[in-house]
């Protein structure tokens, strides 16, 4: 049987919390932030628990078995 691999997207993507949640940074901080006001952006950064309905698949991605 082959290796089960952890997938590479989601490696690079999210991170575990000391408590075992999941932690994910904002979508849409990367480019075209000339249109984007100030207070958009500095909402954008940094990071966020990932929502309970996610976790479940976010954490089969994440968990090798």
């Amino acid at each position: 049987m082959p290796k089960v691999k952890t997938n590479s997207g989601a490696k690079k993507r999210f991170t575990f919390t000391g408590t075992g949640k999941i932690k994910r940074k904002h979508a849409y901080k990367s480019h075209i932030l000339t249109k984007k006001t100030k207070k958009q952006k500095r909402r954008l950064t940094g990071t966020e628990v990932v929502n309970a309905h996610n976790v479940k698949a976010i954490r089969r991605l994440l968990v090798k078995k």
